[in-house]
Parts: structure tokens; C-alpha cells; sequence
């Protein structure tokens, strides 16, 4: 399994990923749409911060379910905990160091009808 490294844009917020990049998704909620966040959700254990926690800000809002997570000094948010899968971490592709956006297929969520997109996807499940 290939490792990807990753980072926010000063570099202060570090990661890294062990995976195959697939099942990507691109939401249309008001901060996925605002922070262009290409979601690649991945569990725990293939998830490594390389920074300690007093690096990022856990930002809340709506529900308070969702933790965002974005760099204290350039704003720019590499990783989260959504909503809809808060047991994965959702990995923002488009921070990874050489991966190549534009090669990979990239699926969308209705995160503006979040309630009647999820339902419709556990009943298709």
C-alpha cells in the first residue's frame, strides 16, 4: 500500500496516509464548497498526525457533530472528522504532496440536502 504525505499550506499541520486513493467525493455543503475539500475518508490506522494537536483549531457549527480541522496560521484545513462518517477521517486529497487531482475520478455528496442524501444512501445500502 503506498504511503502519501501530506500538509496545510505553511506546512505546520503534517500527516500522512497508507492507502489507495478511491471512492473520493467532492460535497456541495456551504465550508466543503468555501475550503474546495476533496473528501478521501480513511480509517484511523491508516491515518498518521505528524504534528501535535496545538498546531489546528476543531472548528463546530450546525449540529456540533462534524470537527474540522484547520491550521492555527494559514487557515488551510488537511484533515476532518464529517458528520456522516465520524468513526473515518476524512483526508482533504487535494493537500496530499504529488498526487495528481486531475487523474483521479471524483464523486459528489448533496451536503446542502445532507439529511435526505444520507437517507437515500442507507436505503440503497
Amino acid at each position: 500500500m503506498p504511503t502519501y504525505a501530506g500538509s496545510c499550506h505553511c506546512g505546520a499541520v503534517r500527516l500522512e496516509v497508507t492507502g489507495e486513493i478511491r471512492d473520493l467525493v467532492e460535497c456541495n455543503c456551504s465550508i466543503c464548497t468555501r475550503t474546495g475539500y476533496i473528501h478521501w475518508q480513511v480509517s484511523p490506522e491508516s491515518f498518521r498526525l505528524l504534528t501535535p494537536e496545538s498546531a489546528f483549531e476543531d472548528y463546530q457549527f450546525g449540529t456540533h457533530t462534524s470537527h474540522n480541522y484547520f491550521c492555527k496560521r494559514c487557515g488551510i484545513s488537511p484533515f476532518r472528522r464529517s458528520r456522516t462518517s465520524p468513526d473515518l477521517v476524512n483526508v482533504n486529497v487535494r493537500c496530499l504532496d504529488g498526487v495528481e487531482l486531475s487523474s483521479l475520478s471524483v464523486g459528489h455528496f448533496d451536503g446542502q440536502n445532507w439529511e435526505e442524501t444520507v437517507r437515500s444512501l442507507r436505503e440503497t445500502r
